[in-house]
């Protein structure tokens, strides 16, 4: 299986300092990025109303992070009247237990699955193997991840680390459907996978799938995609299973109409998504007849009660942060350790999942602010990040630590302190190019992994003034 991330992971700067070394790796990552970000510049430019957009899509937002017990509660009663059967989970092992118990009732040992964040971050198609069923994912990039034995790596594109030499070797030694001389054009390679799926959607009696909206006003669930797997699940299967997480919400059917707009353009560099499907309840004859929606916590409620970081919750997965960092460029995103890598992972998982991805994935980061300006819904990634760092100094650092930054901060109040030891500083010149002084408690977090440069001899001060 090999795609749970929970509780394997090493820590970010272990697992980016490997991830630096491959070289293939940050070649394939480079020119998928590059390729994304100039799709999705071209496209916004053709929006004079883009910002609008942008400022709409956070105030609906922040809207659903303020009024969320009522509006979950709306869509329980609204999902419920048009025949779904409503789940609530409020962490991992409740939500893949009620998903295996679903399972079992119908007496399937296979489902079909639309790609999904939300079982990804729960762990469920591990927690199905293990009770003897099978998840068989069927977006081609999902598809090729699996049959690795991979981890996804960016949150659109989970196969955004392999190039296309590498998944035509994987096509021919691990699906039968693939020719022995099979070509590494993309078509040859879609259409190996097609024959490949066409049965299992054939076939399947069950499917899985997450969400990318909810909405409170009519119990309506809403799926986009570009490959059309996941309309093949949503509908030919009898019974379907929704797993979403309790911040996908939104108020009004309307409002689809704002995140339609900027969703595709930040994401795929489309002015729309192939694919949009949207389904409430059960339809006599028409699509599943049995369709259940587990409604995801696991941390979410958690987050929502930190009032600067519960903006993280805003997030639609649109993962134009992840393609404008230049951290997550070069290191993809299995250093991150979680399914939500990139700049939206490192101040998200934090937060649901808490140690150890708390203490290091909040300085996965520049802090350049490039994924603020991109991001569809106006989350403030750095600020956050700034945000979260500052918790963990709270709790983790030590008390020399703390008397050292204190001083630093009562020099740093005065100027005349700041003159003493400067004029001070000038006399420890020579000694600042010592090693054992760098590695002094409150400097070594910052020269581990940086030059420290020498103390000059003059001042900026007292150069200026001779000038």
């Amino acid at each position: 299986m090999g795609r749970a991330y929970i509780g394997i992971s090493p820590a970010f700067p272990d697992a980016a300092r490997e991830a630096l070394g491959d070289t293939q790796l940050r070649a394939n990552l480079a020119r998928a990025t590059g390729t994304i970000r100039a799709k999705r510049a071209n496209v916004v430019a053709e929006k004079a109303d883009w910002e609008a957009l942008r400022t709409t899509a956070h105030a609906r937002k922040m809207q659903v992070l303020r009024d969320l017990p009522q509006l979950l509660e709306q869509f329980e009663r609204n999902a419920t009247a048009a025949g779904a059967v409503v789940h609530w989970a409020p962490d991992a092992a409740t939500a893949t237990r009620i998903v295996a118990d679903i399972a079992k009732g119908k007496g399937v040992d296979s489902i079909v699955k639309v790609k999904s964040l939300a079982t990804d971050e729960i762990g469920l198609n591990e927690a199905l193997h293990a009770e003897g069923i099978e998840a068989k994912e069927t977006d081609l990039a999902e598809l090729i991840v699996q049959l690795a034995g991979d981890h996804p790596s960016h949150i659109l594109v989970p196969a955004i680390h392999k190039n296309r030499n590498q998944i035509r070797d994987l096509f021919i030694a691990e699906l039968p459907e693939a020719a022995a001389d099979l070509s590494n054009e993309p078509r040859d390679l879609a259409m190996t996978a097609r024959a490949h799926l066409r049965e299992r959607f054939l076939d399947a009696r069950m499917a899985v799938s997450g969400a990318n909206f909810a909405i409170a006003e009519t119990g309506s669930l809403v799926v986009v995609e570009s490959e059309g797997n996941g309309r093949m699940c949503l509908t030919l299967p009898e019974t379907l299973v929704t797993v979403v997480g309790i911040e996908k919400l939104l108020p009004s059917f309307d409002d689809l109409g704002v995140f339609m707009q900027v969703l595709p353009r930040s994401s795929t560099g489309e002015r729309m998504n192939p694919y949009t499907t949207v389904w409430t309840g059960v339809t006599p004859g028409d699509g599943p007849q049995e369709v259940h929606i587990v409604l995801l916590d696991n941390g979410r409620v958690r987050t929502l009660a930190d009032e600067d970081g519960r903006e993280a919750l805003k997030c639609i997965r649109c993962s134009a942060c992840m393609n404008v960092c230049p951290v997550y460029e070069r290191t993809g995103g299995h250093a991150y350790g979680s399914v939500y890598p990139g700049p939206i992972g490192a101040i998200l998982t934090p937060q649901l999942q808490g140690p150890p991805h708390a203490q290091t994935l909040p300085f996965a980061s520049t802090l350049c602010g490039a994924c603020y300006d991109v991001c569809p819904v106006k989350i403030n990634i750095p600020e956050i990040l700034v945000h979260l760092r500052a918790k963990v100094h709270e709790t983790h650092t030590s008390t020399i630590e703390r008397s050292g930054f204190r001083a630093i901060a009562w020099i740093l109040a005065d100027g005349a302190r700041i003159r003493a030891v400067q004029r001070f500083g000038v006399l420890l010149a020579p000694a600042s190019k010592l090693p054992n002084l760098l590695s002094l408690p409150v400097l070594r977090g910052w020269t581990a992994s940086r030059r420290s440069p020498s103390w000059a001899r003059t001042s900026f001060r007292q150069w200026w003034e001779s000038r």
